[in-house]
This record gives structure tokens, sequence and C-alpha cells, in this order.
């Protein structure tokens, strides 16, 4: 299995004797490849989970392998994970170009091949006419957009995605879904997509799961999860089929 969690364990002191159990025992296994989408409310403990994974949090028990080797003892640095939040995050004082391009020219690439890299990912996103341009200059969409090519464009191992289309319009979030189930494709990516939306599990994930309470649990197959007792997700498909038919 190319990606592999084992029983990982996350708490945090609190005010009362015990402590906050974000994340209990969580297993999981990704191939190749693959996008994995982890759907669960704000707060289930989805961020920690990724977070662990990039180095950004250290777990308190539990197994991080990643192609065979295991990574938790690695520095974030040298784990060749991606993590990527809501916000786009660019820098400010730098064009579009240079944004995309920040990640390689601190791995020293070769000026051609960077220049070549960074041109066909910024065709890739349909942005060339704005490679001169600010952020500040560019629409949520267009930002999301850069900090994506950013993101793909080093190649990293495992993308790890942190509801990145939550600040988005419905019609923006439609097309970033189609641009990056098209980059994934292109670039064979291996990410770990969480979100809160259901539709949007379904629309990303090649596999499923669910985290509730930092409990988290594979699905084999999007069928499983719609069936899933603890998700009651057949209950409100019934009742919108019911309301649909209702209104006829």
């Amino acid at each position: 299995m190319f990606l592999h969690l084992h029983e990982i364990s996350k708490s945090y002191p609190s005010q009362t004797s015990e402590a906050q159990h974000v994340l209990r025992s969580c297993s999981l296994s990704l191939e190749r490849e693959a996008t994995m989408s982890i759907l669960g409310r704000s707060g289930c403990g989805k961020t920690t989970l990724l977070k662990i994974i990039a180095g950004l949090e250290q777990e308190d028990a539990g197994e991080i392998v990643l192609e065979g080797r295991r990574l938790n003892e690695t520095p974030a640095e040298a784990r060749h994970c991606v993590y990527l939040y809501q916000e786009p995050l660019l820098f400010p004082h730098l064009s579009v170009w240079e944004n995309i391009a920040f990640g390689l020219r601190v791995r020293r690439l070769d000026s051609a091949e960077l220049r070549e890299r960074v041109s066909a990912m910024l065709h890739e996103i349909d942005l060339t006419a704005h490679a001169a341009k600010l952020p500040h200059e560019l629409s949520g969409g267009q930002r999301q957009r850069v900090a994506f090519a950013r993101a793909v464009v080093v190649r990293p191992t495992v993308l790890l995605l942190d509801e990145p289309f939550a600040a988005l319009d419905s019609e923006t979030r439609a097309a970033m879904q189609m641009l990056y189930k098209s980059l994934a494709a292109e670039h064979r990516i291996t990410t770990l997509f969480v979100t809160h939306d259901l539709k949007e599990a379904m629309i990303m994930g090649d596999r499923v799961a669910s985290m509730q309470s930092g409990v988290l649990r594979q699905y084999s197959s999007r069928e499983e999860m719609l069936t899933a007792p603890e998700l009651g997700l057949q209950r409100e498909i019934d009742f919108w089929e019911t309301f649909t038919l209702s209104k006829l």
C-alpha cells in the first residue's frame, strides 16, 4: 500500500482533568495515484490528521508509512507531503509566476527546467495571461488555482487538501473540482481530500472515509458509505426523494 496510517492517536490538554481526544486510533490505506475523500463535520479531527501526516503536528501514538518508509521521525520538509488549506496563502509581494516558481527555487531546480515547468503549469490552470499579476489582482478562484499550481508543480508524493474549496461560491467551486481532477489525472497525484460536504466527497474521491469525534472509518465503496448506519446518509437521500415526489 502506498500510504498507510496505523492507529494514529492525538489528544490535547484541557482545563478539566481529562485530556481532549482529537484522534482515536485512526487507520487508513491508500493506493498510489488515488484520491481519498474524508467526510466529517468541523471539529471532528480531519485537519489534525492531515497536519500529522504533513509533519506539522506530532502524533501521540501510531505509525505513518509512505512507500514502505516510516515517516514519524522525518521532519516536515523532508516528507514530500504538501498541505493545502482553504485559504490560498499566496505571497502577496510575488507575482503569479513567482508564487508558482517559489517551491522550485527553494529546491534549486535548474533555471531552464524551472521556466518550462512554471510555463506549463500556468497553461494548465489557464492563467498564462495573468502571470505578472499580484495575488490581490486576482479573483478568489484564480488565487486558489495559483495555490494548486504551486503545490502540484513541485510534484509532491502526497497532496493533503483541507477543504480547499469551502470559501468559494458554488459555480467557482464546481469549476475548481473539475480542474483538480484534471490535474490529479495528468500529474498522477495521490491525495487525501477532506470536506464536510457529502456531494463533494463523492465527486472527488476514488475512495471514501468518514470521521466522527476523532474516529475514522474507511469504506470499501461509495455504496457501503451510503448505507453506513452511523452516517444516516441513506435516510437523507430517502427524505429528499420523498420531498421531490410530494412536489409533483
